[in-house]
């Protein structure tokens, strides 16, 4: 009976999970055009500080949808662990770039369409070797796992990070380094599930029957909760506002998932009990991610898909083909080197424009 009623909260949490990830994808899309009407419109940007956008119905539209996909994402913390829940966030990357692809004219070429497939094969690695964390009925025993000496240091490094962030380096690199803000978002985001997933164990007691709301810790997580998430949603603004969609969306899951995972497996000690090859299925799982996601926004400048790659790899031939006899017959006032030499200065031109552009990522 026991395991049926696993395999049933493993589905709830499995589709919950699915759905949070579809919301939260369209979000960034909504939130990123009410900013973008904000600006033609010479309102102070949420990147300066501004908070033009509560006036923006696209923006309300867009928090209203990260609001649906942040209850999904609750509700499937509460049916699933964490392990499962936050590597499918992937798909939220995945429905990001598609959606951007189409309503933001962010180009999604080859590159990214693979990226794409790959975060998805990864998130299914990572979701067949999760580790399994441990079972937590009661807030009672929560209480005992959030007062461990390890996660008292972890959230207090947590803590003082941001505040770094927030009042030392944000003023000053903020506007101009992506990995800032994003990274208080992320860090931040690995308390506030900790929170919802002790909310989770307490709405569950509740309908149990029992006294919750009169349990101090209810009251603490629900304050946390929500001082956490107001300060992502301040601070994801300002990214979004700053920097294109298709490169924050990425990076803000590779650094949030890896908080997340290492406060769980800090938390519930889920690696504890795990076989190597799980270790390294999760590993593997996460590092492919990573490499999808790389993928995704690194390239996005280059124009490739599958229609022209014949194409490209036709004049990459040609290009060296004709430095190789430009090198070896070329003479001046030769005219027939004349359109070899123009296409290898156009090529080379081409590559020092594309490293430059990776230098600069």
């Amino acid at each position: 009976m026991s395991q049926t009623r696993g395999r049933y909260d493993f589905c709830i949490g499995l589709v919950l999970a699915m759905s949070s990830s579809i919301f939260i994808g369209g979000s960034f899309i909504l939130k990123k055009k009410g900013l973008l009407r904000l600006a033609r419109k010479g309102s102070m940007r949420a990147g300066q500080g501004g908070h033009a956008y509560l006036k923006e119905w696209l923006w309300w539209a867009g928090l209203l949808s990260m609001g649906a996909g942040e209850v999904a994402n609750f509700a499937a913390y509460a049916f699933a662990p964490a392990t499962l829940v936050t590597p499918l966030g992937a798909l939220s990357v995945l429905v990001s770039a598609i959606l951007s692809s189409f309503f933001l004219n962010e180009k999604l070429n080859l590159h990214g369409k693979i990226g794409c497939l790959l975060s998805i094969l990864g998130s299914t690695v990572m979701v067949i070797h999760a580790p399994q964390e441990e079972e937590i009925e009661t807030l009672n025993e929560m209480s005992h796992k959030l007062g461990d000496p390890g996660f008292v240091v972890f959230a207090t490094l947590v803590v003082i990070v941001s505040l770094i962030l927030i009042f030392v380096v944000g003023p000053r690199h903020g506007q101009t380094n992506i990995l800032v803000y994003i990274t208080i978002c992320s860090v931040i985001g690995a308390l506030s599930v900790s929170c919802v997933k002790g909310l989770g164990i307490a709405i569950k007691e509740l309908f149990a029957g029992k006294p919750v709301l009169r349990h101090p810790l209810f009251w603490i997580l629900l304050l946390s909760l929500t001082v956490c998430v107001s300060t992502q949603i301040n601070y994801l603004n300002r990214a979004l506002d700053i920097f294109n969609t298709s490169i924050v969306t990425p990076i803000y899951y590779v650094i949030f998932t890896t908080s997340v995972l290492t406060c769980s497996a800090i938390l519930f000690k889920e690696w504890q009990h795990m076989e190597p090859d799980d270790i390294i299925g999760t590993f593997s799982g996460f590092l492919t991610i990573i490499v999808g996601i790389f993928l995704l926004h690194a390239f996005k400048d280059v124009s490739l898909s599958l229609a022209n790659l014949p194409l490209s790899l036709r004049r990459d031939e040609r290009a060296a083909n004709g430095s190789v006899l430009g090198t070896l017959h070329s003479f001046p006032g030769d005219q027939e080197s004349s359109p070899c030499l123009a296409e290898v200065q156009s090529t080379e031109s081409l590559s020092g424009r594309r490293n430059g552009s990776l230098s600069a990522f």
